[in-house]
């Protein structure tokens, strides 16, 4: 070997134990930083489910309860007026600072955003939990960031690493969760270089809240159809029709959400006006059916069949509680539509119920949060890998024909569904 190859040698050594030596200091760092934030996020996830779990029990129980609705969301928005600040502003906020930096986001958005979700659930409103959970996380993980010094980078993977803890534990789906994090800021591109903290966040957070004995709800499709051509296209018609109803979604929250600010300017009177349509609703219907997480209805979906208007209700009463004031998620209401809407398509599309009623469970929620791979590692993390192609479809085709749709406001567009370059680097907002 001659000198100039020995040096050459030399110097590839030394480049690769260097490399080696970052990697594994990265690794190690964020390995660190992912235990001591999963340890917080996934008992706050924890305490959360287990107290849903109790409030709508006794909910259930104790119907008259729902009458103090409207006052309980007067008291919310009051809180949140007088002492929320930022905090009000939610997932939109975790967002921006992803983006952008700026002011620690503030602790007090986990206590109040935990309030305010189990206030809404016990009297009645109809709302979700990964909202909660995801501002929970942030706010908790964000607490981290100074005392271990972390540069704007690193911070912002710190925060989308919380995002998919607090995803991963309040689901049970810690792959789904680690994907739904780098999906669901940016549409169209992602950090890798966040993947690492983000699984590792995830699995983390998972196993912490199911040591507290936290419970998730398991689904079940009995029969999977083989894959054919008539079986792809009936699930492309599918996926059309679930984005139709993510699109509904989203835009209807926006246009509800102008329609009370624009006709009641007090914010806790807004949150009050919209109690009392809620207890007309449960009142007229003479159901509580449509308020509250809806897990036995979204259960039964792929059991028998629902009534075919199920899906369109529980949007309604969802955009009525959540744009008026109340706190909560969107993704579990979003469960329930996309479940329902799945068995009602069933009376015409040639595809088992339980099947469809998985594609739109997982679909829906793709076409309203942009996020069609952490959703196609949900559907087969709850129903196994089985139907992956199917959900995949569903899943693919509901995030492209939603458009420019999304229940989070500030969701950047890195690249557009369409190839297109004239959203780019926009907003949600600038451009729906």
């Amino acid at each position: 070997m001659s000198a100039n190859q020995h040096k050459q040698h030399d110097f590839s050594g030394k480049v690769f134990l260097s490399s080696t030596k970052q990697t594994t200091f990265y690794a190690l760092r964020w390995l660190l930083l992912s235990f001591l934030i999963s340890i917080c996020i996934g008992s706050a996830s924890a305490g959360f489910l287990i107290s849903l779990e109790w409030v709508t029990s006794f909910r259930e129980e104790h119907l008259w309860i729902i009458f103090f609705l409207p006052v309980v969301g007067f008291l919310i928005s009051w809180i949140y007026g007088k002492y929320g600040g930022n905090a009000d502003r939610g997932n939109n906020l975790i967002i921006d600072t992803i983006h952008e930096g700026g002011d620690k986001i503030p602790f007090r958005m986990a206590p109040l955003v935990y309030g305010g979700t189990i206030l809404t659930h016990l009297f009645g409103g109809s709302a979700g939990r990964e909202g909660t959970a995801l501002q929970m996380a942030g706010a908790l993980a964000d607490q981290f960031s100074r005392p271990m010094r972390l540069s704007q980078e690193e911070r912002s993977i710190l925060l989308i690493a919380a995002v998919a803890g607090g995803f991963g534990s309040v689901f049970g789906t810690p792959l789904a969760g680690a994907v739904f994090a780098l999906e669901f800021y940016f549409i169209g591109r992602m950090r890798y270089h966040a993947l690492f903290p983000a699984l590792l966040t995830a699995v983390f957070s998972d196993q912490v809240a199911r040591m507290w004995n936290a419970h998730h709800t398991h689904y079940h499709i009995d029969v999977v159809p083989l894959q054919t051509w008539q079986g792809i296209g009936w699930a492309l018609v599918a996926g059309l029709l679930f984005a139709l109803c993510a699109a509904t979604f989203s835009k209807a929250m926006k246009g509800m959400s102008v329609f009370w600010k624009n006709k009641i300017a007090y914010a806790p009177m807004r949150t009050f006006m919209g109690g009392m349509l809620v207890i007309l609703g449960v009142y007229l219907l003479g159901t509580s059916k449509y308020i509250g997480l809806g897990v036995p209805t979204i259960v039964s979906a792929f059991e028998q069949q629902q009534l075919p208007y199920d899906f369109a209700l529980k949007l309604l009463f969802t955009v009525v509680t959540l744009s008026a004031g109340f706190k909560g998620g969107e993704v579990t209401p979003l469960f329930f539509v996309g479940a329902t809407l799945g068995n009602a398509l069933s009376f015409f599309i040639p595809l088992p119920t339980a099947m469809l009623a998985g594609m739109g469970f997982v679909a829906v929620f793709a076409g309203a949060t942009n996020t069609p791979i952490a959703c196609t590692l949900m559907g087969i993390e709850l129903f196994g890998a089985e139907g992956a192609v199917y959900i995949a479809i569903a899943c693919f085709t509901a995030y492209l024909f939603s458009g420019n749709t999304s229940i989070y406001r500030k969701q950047r567009i890195g690249e557009p569904k369409n190839g297109s370059t004239s959203f780019q680097d926009k907003t949600i907002s600038d451009v729906d």
